[in-house]
């Protein structure tokens, strides 16, 4: 089963990844997870994912599909996944051909995802104030058209992302399992 996570930084994206990971027994993978990763390495390619990060910026969509695709080329993703932050475009979405089965979108509000993120436990390089209002406001210009995107096709189910950890999860079990 292959499935999407798409929501505003901050809206339990990683949460209910993992949760699903281990109900469903697939491997849940994180674009921002590989992209911190490769802004690690000591290379041109990795001080320019570092820089971009830390300004809040999105990576190009040619660059990102090609790390997502290679990734998800790997053995441990051929009998599906749970993915989070990708597809963040249109262009993304569009060219992004892998049978996906569902998108669910966690809805919460800005004001909720930057209390959230405030009060977050991990410290990040990329999550200063103004990375985070940045990253706010390109899922609004870039990501809310990806939602019509799989709305047309059949694919969006969105979820009230401000419930309870408990709720929203087995509102997304009872989703999956209705086919």
């Amino acid at each position: 089963m292959k499935i999407i996570l798409i929501g505003i930084q901050g809206s339990g994206k990683s949460t209910q990844g993992n949760l699903l990971s281990e109900k469903l027994f697939i491997p849940y993978l994180s674009t921002g997870h590989i992209f911190r990763e490769i802004a690690k390495e000591k290379t041109p390619f990795g001080r320019y994912i570092k820089e971009t990060l830390n300004a809040g910026y999105l990576i190009s969509d040619d660059k990102t599909l090609e790390i997502v695709t290679d990734y998800l080329n790997r053995n441990e993703y051929k009998k599906g996944y749970i993915l989070d932050g990708f597809p963040r475009t249109v262009k993304q979405a569009e060219d992004f051909k892998n049978g996906i089965k569902f998108v669910f979108y966690l809805n919460v509000s800005d004001k909720e995802a930057l209390w959230r993120l405030a009060y977050r436990n991990e410290e990040r390089d990329d999550e200063t104030l103004a990375a985070l209002r940045k990253r706010i406001e390109l899922f609004h210009k870039f990501t809310e058209p990806v939602l019509d995107f799989y709305k047309e096709k059949g694919l969006l189910v969105e979820i009230n992302g401000e419930k309870k950890v408990e709720e929203i999860n087995k509102e997304i079990i009872r989703k999956i399992e209705k086919g």
